[in-house]
């Protein structure tokens, strides 16, 4: 009991069908690995589980914070080994889902130790981006970190600016970095598991549909809801997650309907390619078909093979 299981993809790939499905079968306890569920009043958006599904199989993590607070990968690695320490107090296993690829890294990685905030080089990063914008910084980050820059999105100002930084301070970039980490390691067992399409326009079919589904469901009246409080804007972290940002700026004339609709589906196609990018190179991995008509058991065959079970 002392193994965790992680089954990570990318978005739309099915992971919280199939993790419903495994929790009825095995002796599993979901914690969410998704840097938008920690929000309260972000459920449609973020595809948050419904309550039919949390009543048969309850997600930790999710919930945890108000959209105005910041949730970082170290707070998620000091909850998710909270967590984890719990279910297996209880004789189950911990079954991490999720596609925040940057949260399972630092969990199963640890936290590099990288230099400090700099408030000068922070204010004189900030200031190019007032005069230039975010996506010119991206492209130079493509310049001393293409690697970091292919999975940051060219408007995620918050890790532009910290890759810069770290690069500017030490001329080390933020991958070195990350790749020069002590592995700290779990002291378990972990078995990770990878489902994504063998066909990327299957996905981004599924990414489209899901978007529209969102809308019709009531996505722009939940973004409206957290527009009206007052107290968030576009720079809160919440409010960066892929379509809040495209729903907020039509809600300010921005965009018509069709337009939000389209930047909305482009915006979850891009995070999924950053995240497609991420598993190619994890390693000690299992991947399997997510269109596979007979995923479950699959993973079930496999998940039996494992001798923690």
């Amino acid at each position: 009991m002392s193994a965790i299981v992680c089954l990570m993809g990318p978005t739309a790939s099915g992971k919280t069908q199939l993790a419903y499905e495994l929790v009825q079968r095995y002796p599993f306890e979901i914690i969410s690995v998704d840097s938008a569920m920690v929000y309260r009043g972000m459920n449609i958006g973020t595809a948050k589980p419904g309550p039919e599904i949390l009543e048969k199989a309850p997600h930790r993590l999710i919930d945890i914070c108000n959209p105005e607070e910041a949730y970082s990968a170290a707070q998620f690695r000091e909850d998710a080994l909270h967590e984890i320490e719990d279910i297996q107090s209880h004789h189950k296993i911990p079954l991490l889902v999720g596609g925040t690829m940057m949260y399972f890294r630092t969990l199963q990685k640890g936290i590099a130790a990288m230099p400090s905030a700099n408030a000068e080089v922070r204010a004189n990063l900030l200031q190019e981006a007032e005069l230039m914008g975010w996506p010119k910084l991206h492209q130079r980050l493509q310049e001393v970190d293409p690697v970091a820059a292919e999975r940051i999105h060219p408007h995620d100002s918050q890790r532009i600016q910290r890759a810069l930084e770290v690069f500017v301070l030490t001329g080390k970039n933020l991958t070195a970095w990350q790749n020069d980490q002590t592995d700290e390691g779990l002291d378990r067992k972990i078995i990770n598991i990878v489902i994504e399409p063998d066909d990327r326009a299957v996905l981004h079919e599924r990414i489209a549909t899901r978007f529209v589904q969102m809308l019709e469901h009531g996505f722009v009246d939940e973004v409206k809801q957290l527009r009206d409080r007052g107290d968030l804007t576009l720079d809160f972290p919440s409010m960066r997650s892929v379509g809040y940002r495209q729903v907020w700026e039509y809600l300010d004339a921005k965009y018509t309907y069709a337009e939000m609709s389209e930047k909305g589906i482009i915006a979850t196609r891009q995070l999924a390619k950053r995240q497609l990018t991420w598993l190619r190179s994890w390693p000690n991995k299992s991947v399997f078909n997510s269109e596979a008509n007979d995923l479950f058991l699959q993973v079930c065959k496999f998940l039996d093979s494992c001798s923690f079970i």
